[in-house]
């Protein structure tokens, strides 16, 4: 989410029932950033020229908001440049409610959806209608000489805040191209399967992998899901556990690395584990990222657990920096699950590089705070002054980067707090 976007969206209504509902520290991070032009990536970029349609909103003289379907050819919006996009207005029903509205009132508000993915990808803007008179090189530019129909105007839109959706209750969709296109492939695999041989797990361990689930939570971010061969039951794990998985190198090598267990500990179907992938890391990450895919086999050692949380009723703070938050979470969820008190601090660059933070969000609605480093206006954890508030007998678990355990060991320190009630794990 951008800063922009949380400016124009959040107003005073928005905000207060936010805080009703528990969420308004989860989202006021966005408020204390430096407000930044919303310039379009990559991602963005491409997610919208592959777009055949969108749903556009305006608002009518009378204040009523009108959405309106557009559709088109894939790619017909079009990105003219980092903060700008547009769209041939094509003949339809002449009743013209869209267009007259932004005579009126030039806010638009479009929403793009990828069904298949389950993505979507809301753009807040101005729109500008441009026709053969005013501005006919424009026009041009957003005219799609594959698609048979008369142009009656262009509209361009001036991007001033976007904000990618969380996937959750997205229903996949599919175009009859789409279906004819899967059944080709699966086809074709199917008949490529049938003339090669099965390709051969990777690792020597006892238990039986297979990857069944891939999700992009953030830009650098995939949790896999891996379940027994024939989705039998799994050994039991408890929360803080972390599973070591073989990766196949580029150079042909395997390699082991470790990731903690990020699933409520209660399942004994699936592990799931969060992969952040570094580019400029020792290749393992980039390699799993590269090559696991479902259908993946992998020969694994069992779970083991050198994290484990405390038995009694004792409260707990949790910290978690970046990609450290997969024990913290599936440690939050089985301390729940117990009734312990817990607060759950999460520091991470911004909101759309921190996984899980929409589900943790949801199910933690008081005792969990957010972080954020790379706005200007920073909101920083201040570890110490958490471990000040904290309960005498509570016990502190950190998982992240070293500098953010060093941290907490040395505030435990100056705090007069045990060492054995300050757990730790790294991954870095």
């Amino acid at each position: 989410m951008t800063s922009a976007f949380a400016n124009i969206a959040f107003t005073g209504n928005v905000k207060a029932v936010q805080a009703r509902m528990g969420s308004r520290e989860a989202y006021g991070g966005h408020e204390r950033e430096q407000v930044e032009e919303p310039v379009l990536g990559p991602p963005e970029i491409a997610f919208i020229e592959a777009r055949d349609s969108f749903y556009q909103g305006t608002v009518s003289e009378t204040g009523w908001p009108y959405v309106q379907h557009r559709g088109g050819p894939a790619g017909f919006l079009k990105v003219l440049d980092a903060r700008t996009i547009g769209y041939a207005d094509f003949s339809g029903n002449r009743q013209y409610i869209s267009a007259g509205n932004l005579v009126g009132d030039d806010r638009v508000c479009l929403f793009l959806m990828d069904y298949p993915h389950q993505a979507r990808l809301k753009i807040l803007g101005r729109a500008q209608v441009v026709d053969e008179d005013s501005d006919p090189e424009l026009l041009e530019r957003l005219d799609n000489p594959h698609y048979r129909a008369r142009v009656e105007r262009g509209i361009v839109i001036h991007i001033e805040g976007y904000d990618w959706n969380c996937p959750k209750y997205i229903t996949p969709r599919y175009t009859k191209d789409e279906i004819a296109q899967r059944i080709k492939e699966a086809r074709s695999a199917e008949d490529s399967q049938a003339r090669a041989q099965p390709e051969e797990p990777v690792g020597n361990g006892e238990l039986a992998l297979t990857i069944t689930g891939v999700r992009q939570m953030t830009p650098r971010i995939r949790a896999y899901e891996l379940r027994a061969e024939d989705w039998s039951k799994l050994p039991p794990v408890e929360a803080g556990a972390h599973l070591e998985v073989p990766v196949r190198l580029a150079d042909g090598s395997v390699v082991a690395r470790q990731y903690s267990l990020a699933m409520v500990p209660e399942r004994h179907d699936v592990y799931e584990i969060a992969v952040l992938c570094e580019r400029d890391g020792r290749g393992g990450s980039r390699a799993i990222h590269e090559t696991w895919q479902i259908g993946t086999q992998l020969r694994v050692t069992p779970p083991i657990n050198h994290f484990p949380l405390h038995a009694d009723s004792r409260p707990a703070v949790l910290i978690a920096g970046g990609i450290g938050i997969t024990p913290i979470k599936a440690m939050a969820q089985a301390l729940r699950r117990r009734n312990v008190p817990l607060e759950l601090h999460y520091t991470g660059r911004s909101i759309s590089d921190m996984a899980y933070h929409d589900q943790l969000a949801h199910e933690f609605t008081n005792g969990y705070f957010t972080y954020y480093s790379r706005a200007q206006e920073r909101q920083h954890l201040d570890v110490a002054e958490v471990m000040w508030r904290a309960s005498g007998d509570a016990v502190f678990y950190v998982c992240g980067p070293v500098a953010l355990i060093e941290s907490v060991r040395a505030a435990a320190n100056q705090l007069g707090i045990a060492p054995e009630r300050v757990q730790h794990e790294s991954f870095y």
